[in-house]
């Protein structure tokens, strides 16, 4: 496959002529005057409010009448996950693009997942994303917009030389991220977004072909309904036959999306999965000691409707944890009461609690833990995240903090840390939206698709190393086993990168893991 050829970006804001909107704005004006919201790193204010997405939206020049001639872009975004509010025509070669903020939320800007199509061969356009709420960005550090085209449909990252991150004084200064492109294929309708789309649909095919292959050991319900009535879906993987009813039931809780444009989070949750189905060894003897319960999606009205961070009615669930509405909080509180009931059965330790998310600030995976005042609790808590990070060379220990912040309390991990008793853990597992580094690489290494969730398959494997430690399994498979690849998803053998070899583990000894 040919690479999408860019254009070169000027390392400064063009000059623009007064900017003629092509878009219907509504009538209520924000506030003038830029507000700081400090625990989100957010603005509100200063632009118009935008509400819907653009649909099959045509950019003619000023002036110009008649039907659209080839190279007038025609912008859509009203598709699933989609999020782009208005369009203004700069020049032919020049759009300024305004992000829609999350529904019934305004102060978040910063997903956006928009088609071009109608293009000329060649035609070469600068895109200026111009409202983002947020003002650190992993854009000031390289990171670049991800693109693919119908008949080129893996998604791929532009050139971070393409890309550039400024603060624009035709936008009251804020900060603007512009982006270089060159079209090459006239019937190619071509999509960009902010990060790998991962849509509510793709998770139900997903978890469908998941149904269809029979296996014993996992289970798949409707937890609850979105405000929206869609699913909430909750997994459990399990050898139910293994567990005896005698002894107490050791229980993993893992939930992603919260946040519905933190998509990283759902590629890590199916690594998470696809190894705990699979015929790896390591998987086979994690679902004869303990039950998995996973909740994929618990946003899935935000993430079906493009939002950042918000749920439809404009709420962050994960601010909601201690008193979460039925009504207004559907999936937050079916989930809550599900974990509280499990807590209160004598039969059940409830040992982990993990909340996926990805970061857009920071590099690497990593995690968020809570602060105890006993200091053998402290360290306890710290050694997952230490095993961790020897089994996926892509998390960093040093990252890893361990906080109160009082604008957390309402989180999941705050709120169950002081629910649950001190055997149990709670934890944010966060993912960079762009990059990690390893103990041998020497510049930031992009993540894909796939390298997203092989994080979730060490994820997954480490849980083994965590209760060898703890003497609660005994290692008792074949020495040829143990460092054996992870399955790919059918189980097949043939590896798919998870988990290391011998060798890897040679070369980390005489490199020495990155904390």
């Amino acid at each position: 496959m040919r690479v999408i050829a860019p254009l070169p970006l000027p390392p400064a804001p063009l000059p623009r002529q007064h900017a003629q909107s092509v878009c219907v704005r509504t009538e209520r004006k924000m506030e003038e005057n830029t507000v700081r919201d400090v625990e989100t790193g957010s603005e509100t204010g200063g632009e118009d409010a935008l509400v819907g997405n653009v649909n099959k939206l045509t950019v003619s020049p000023p002036g110009h009448s008649g039907p659209p001639r080839k190279g007038h872009l025609v912008f859509d975004a009203c598709f699933e996950s989609g999020n782009l509010g208005r369009v203004d025509y700069i020049s032919e070669f020049e759009f300024d693009l305004f992000i829609r903020p999350d529904t019934c939320n305004p102060r978040f800007r910063v997903w956006f997942n928009f088609t071009v199509e109608n293009i000329r061969e060649t035609q070469r356009v600068i895109f200026n994303v111009v409202n983002f709420s947020k003002t650190k960005s992993l854009y000031r550090d390289g990171m670049s917009p991800v693109v693919k085209s119908t008949s080129r449909p893996k998604w791929q990252r532009l050139p971070a030389k393409n890309v550039y991150y400024y603060r624009c004084p035709d936008h009251r200064r804020n900060y603007v991220m512009s982006f270089a492109f060159c079209f090459d294929r006239e019937d190619d309708v071509y999509q960009f977004a902010y990060c790998y789309p991962y849509t509510y649909s793709r998770l139900q095919h997903y978890l469908a072909s998941l149904e269809c292959r029979n296996l014993p050991y996992l289970q798949r319900e409707q937890l609850g309904l979105s405000v929206q009535q869609r699913r909430l879906d909750l997994l459990t993987i399990t050898n139910s036959e293994h567990l005896s009813p005698e002894r107490e039931k050791k229980l993993v809780f893992l939930t992603a999306r919260v946040h519905p444009g933190e998509s990283p989070a759902s590629f890590v949750c199916q690594g998470v999965i696809d190894f705990l189905v699979s015929l790896h060894p390591v998987a086979q003897i994690l679902r004869d000691h303990v039950i998995f319960k996973i909740v994929p999606m618990l946003n899935p009205d935000g993430v079906y409707l493009g939002n950042y961070r918000c749920s439809l009615m404009g709420f962050d669930l994960n601010r909601h944890w201690q008193d979460p509405s039925p009504w207004a909080h559907p999936t937050l509180h079916a989930v809550k009461q599900l974990i509280v009931q499990m807590n209160q059965d004598p039969r059940v330790s409830l040992e982990f609690y993990i909340d996926v998310h990805a970061h857009s600030t920071m590099l690497n995976g990593f995690m968020y833990g809570n602060v105890f005042e006993e200091e053998e609790r402290v360290q306890r808590q710290a050694v997952f995240p230490r095993l961790l990070c020897q089994n996926a060379p892509d998390f960093s220990f040093s990252n890893t903090s361990f906080n109160r912040d009082v604008v957390k309390a309402g989180t999941g991990r705050r709120f169950l840390g002081g629910l649950l008793d001190d055997t149990s853990y709670c934890y944010t597992l966060e993912v960079s939206f762009y990059s990690y580094m390893t103990a041998s690489s020497t510049a930031p290494v992009p993540y894909t698709e796939e390298t997203y969730m092989k994080l979730g398959r060490n994820v997954a494997r480490t849980f083994l190393d965590y209760y060898k430690l703890n003497n609660l399994i005994k290692d008792n498979r074949p020495t040829h086993m143990q460092s054996a690849e992870v399955m790919s998803p059918t189980g097949d053998g043939r590896g798919n990168g998870g988990g290391r070899d011998t060798a890897d583990r040679e070369r980390e000894k005489s490199q020495g893991v990155r904390h």
